[in-house]
Parts: C-alpha cells; sequence; structure tokens
C-alpha cells in the first residue's frame, strides 16, 4: 500500500499536475494556519504507515540524540495505503495539531495541497532541492509551489526464481510461456496486488499502459475508454481464468503477495524494491540466493511501471513547523536517503546515490530499478484521486473476476472518472 534515475529522462514520464493544473486556484497557500508557526520549535510527531523494514525506529534515534529538546515520536498506521489517506484526512479535517509531518503517497500531494492543509515549502519553509530527482520534485508540486519533500521514489520490479528460470522474460508472452515451469515445481505462475485497493490500481494501470492506453490525456481529461485500456484488462482476466494467475491473487496486497514469493509458492511476482531486502534477509524466506529482479515485461518489451513513492510534508495544523522544517531535511539528506536504500531496499530520491559504483556493487538491483522508473508512468495527479482511483479499483476488479467485460470496465471506468472529476 506500502510499498515507489538522473534521471531527466523521467521528467517526460511523469505526468503531474494533470487534472490537478486544470483546476486553478485553492492550493491553500494563503491558508492563515499554513503560514503560522514558523519559528516555532518542540517535540513533533511523525505520522507514517506501517514500517515493514524497520527503518523508522533507528532513524528517530539518529534524530532524537541530536535534538534532544525537539525530538520526534513516531505513530505508525496501518499497510494499506488507503486506511493511511483516510486517517489523515480525518485528522486534517479536525484541524488537529497532534501530527506535524506526515507521509504522504506521491497522488495526495494534490488533493491535500488543494484543500489548504499542508504547510507550502517556500519563503521561510524553503527547502533546498538540489540534487534530487526533477519527477520526484515534480510529484510533490501543486499549481506551481513544492508542498513536500520526497523521502522516496519506487518503481516496480519482476522477481523471479533465478534457479528455476535462468532468462528473464521481456514480453508477456515470453513470461506466459513459462508458466510450464512453474506447473512442473508445483507453484504458482504470476500474481502482482490485485485485490481492490491503492495497489489494484497500479497493477491496473501498468497494464493498461503496457498495451499502449493513456488513462487521461495531457490536459487531465479521462481516456480509458479505449481498445488498448480492454486490451490490458483482458490479458489480465485471460491469465487469471486459465489459472496462470492464482485465484487468491484478487486478495493480494503487497504483503501477501511478498508472503507467497518468499514461501516459494511463485514464480513471478511484480513488487515494489522493498521486497529484496527482506527476500533476502528474513528468517522464513525459502528463497534466498534463488531469485533475482528484471523490468517488468511489456507486449514487446520492457513494461511500464507506475510511478510510486512517498513524501514527507508539513501539517498546516502543526505548532512547531521550524522543528519540522529540519526533520525533512534530515529525512532527504543524503546520509538517511543511502541508509533508507541499503537497509530496506527503498528507492533514494537523491542522484548521486544512484551513479555509486560501490553501492551498484553492493546492491545489484539498482540498474534493474532505475530502468523501471526511467519508464515508469505517474498515476493522475488530481484533488479528484480518491475517487479516480476507485472508479478504476472497482471496474478492473470486476473485469478480472470476468463480471464486466474489459470493453464493459473501461467504459464505466472512464464514466465514473469523468463524474468524480466534475
Amino acid at each position: 500500500m506500502n510499498k515507489r534515475h538522473t534521471f531527466t529522462v523521467l521528467a517526460g514520464a511523469v505526468s503531474v499536475a494533470l487534472v490537478a493544473a486544470a483546476c486553478g486556484g485553492g492550493g491553500g497557500g494563503g491558508n492563515a494556519a499554513a503560514s503560522s508557526g514558523a519559528d516555532a520549535r518542540g517535540p513533533i510527531t511523525y505520522v507514517q504507515g506501517k514500517d515493514n523494514s524497520n527503518l523508522l525506529a533507528p532513524q528517530a534515534a539518529r534524530w532524537n540524540a541530536a535534538h534532544p529538546t525537539e525530538k520526534v515520536t513516531i505513530k505508525e498506521q496501518s499497510d494499506q495505503a488507503d486506511q493511511q489517506h483516510d486517517d489523515l484526512v480525518q485528522n486534517f479535517q479536525a484541524k488537529s495539531t497532534a501530527y506535524d509531518v506526515v507521509s504522504v503517497d506521491v497522488v495526495w500531494t494534490a488533493e491535500f495541497a488543494a484543500k489548504g492543509w499542508l504547510t507550502p515549502l517556500k519563503d521561510k519553509f524553503a527547502l533546498p532541492t538540489t540534487g534530487f530527482l526533477a519527477p520526484t520534485i515534480k510529484a510533490a508540486t501543486y499549481n506551481n509551489t513544492l508542498y513536500a519533500a520526497p523521502t522516496s521514489s519506487d518503481g516496480a520490479m519482476l522477481y523471479y526464481r533465478s534457479d528455476l528460470v535462468k532468462t528473464p522474460p521481456k514480453t508477456f508472452d515470453e513470461m506466459w510461456s513459462m508458466c510450464s515451469i512453474a506447473k512442473q515445481n508445483g507453484m504458482d505462475c504470476y500474481a502482482g496486488q490485485f485485490a481492490k485497493y491503492e495497489g489494484g490500481t497500479c497493477n491496473a494501470t501498468e497494464w493498461m499502459n503496457a498495451y499502449g492506453a493513456k488513462v487521461v490525456d495531457d490536459a487531465g481529461k479521462p481516456t480509458v475508454d479505449s481498445p488498448e485500456a480492454a486490451a490490458g484488462l483482458k490479458a489480465l482476466a485471460d491469465h487469471y481464468k486459465n489459472g496462470d494467475i492464482p485465484k487468491q491473487a484478487i486478495t493480494y496486497q503487497e504483503e501477501q503477495s511478498r508472503a507467497a514469493f518468499q514461501d516459494g509458492k511463485l514464480l513471478f511476482l511484480r513488487n515494489w524494491p522493498y521486497v529484496y531486502n527482506l527476500a533476502s534477509t528474513d528468517a522464513s524466506s525459502k528463497v534466498k540466493g534463488k531469485f533475482a529482479v528484471a523490468p517488468l515485461p511489456g507486449v514487446d518489451g520492457p513494461g511500464t511501471s507506475t510511478l510510486g513513492g512517498h513524501m514527507a510534508a508539513i501539517s498546516a495544523f502543526s505548532k512547531n513547523k521550524a522543528t519540522a522544517l529540519d526533520f525533512l531535511k534530515f529525512l532527504t539528506s543524503p546520509e538517511e536517503q543511502k541508509t533508507n536504500m541499503e537497509k530496506g531496499s527503498l528507492a533514494p530520491v537523491i542522484e548521486s546515490i544512484y551513479t555509486d559504483q560501490a553501492l551498484v556493487a553492493k546492491y545489484p538491483y539498482l540498474p534493474t530499478l532505475k530502468e523501471s522508473i526511467s519508464n515508469a508512468v505517474s498515476r493522475p495527479v488530481t484533488p479528484f484521486y480518491p475517487a479516480v482511483s476507485k472508479a478504476i479499483q472497482e471496474n478492473f476488479y470486476a473485469a478480472i473476476q470476468g463480471q464486466k467485460t474489459p470493453e464493459a470496465a473501461v467504459k464505466d471506468m472512464q464514466a465514473a472518472m469523468q463524474a468524480a472529476s466534475g
């Protein structure tokens, strides 16, 4: 839920500010709460989704050791993006001062900024961004104003059993043809995150994009009702029906699918970089030394990952914004970014980390991750994102199970997206 470069090449691939750019004002920049307390210091609370990689506690300890009068308290949410989002919305709506710094998914920035819930990172709150990957800054920007500090990027990769598959598939057809290997070894072939939640949106858009669809056009207008989008959903539905995708995969979120792969039950898994570290180090992992990663396959070559990642933003209602700003600088420092990559397989937002040859030698998945993010396509960034995502989730979920034809699913998807954006 959970779960993400120089790369100037990415700048063209990341279509942020789609519908958002067309919405005009309402960015919340003049919000009195957001501009108050610029010089105030003291203890703060940082809110983030479930820490599956055990990064937060050591990180907080490092901060607290250096800031004994401005200590940070960590609050972990669930590992489900939808629940994380709803928790933040409830807190913001109540104008609560309980949350100072909040971790936000890349697609939440426009929504929260438009409602005046985030502190614009300008003037006294200006955040230095030299050395950041350009797409992460674009994704953190709404109405030409930076509202969040990118803390991790993300691109999905194909995890595969390297002891059973010597050369990873580059196309869908190659991957499906290898499902016979899974059957010979008494395991399932392929899974992603196909439950009806935000991860389903990521997976659905990846498959539609891979077949040449555009969920929205450059102006933010929904264009998902297309033969290409239907073809992407049809591929998933067909291979779910024939068993190449196991029946239980429609219940899989990130962690359930990771567990299946680590237990040796899957030949191929689409998931985020964090899985690499856990599958390599967990005592219960049955695939240590038996797996590798490759770019996602596509129709004729490498596929298109959904651009993922998270950002940290200062709540407009925080009482200690000066401390909160320093905490953002801490989270985005090269030292913390490198630690998060080494300890948790999180994709850094600092460009120089990807060109460190010593790190590449130690972490061989970095070139694959770079390729994944280089080809990534953003989900539509819009103040109406929750409703847009719901439209994608529900219709994708119905299509994969054969409850709707792919053609009907994309038609209903488009109608719901148009209704959501007014």
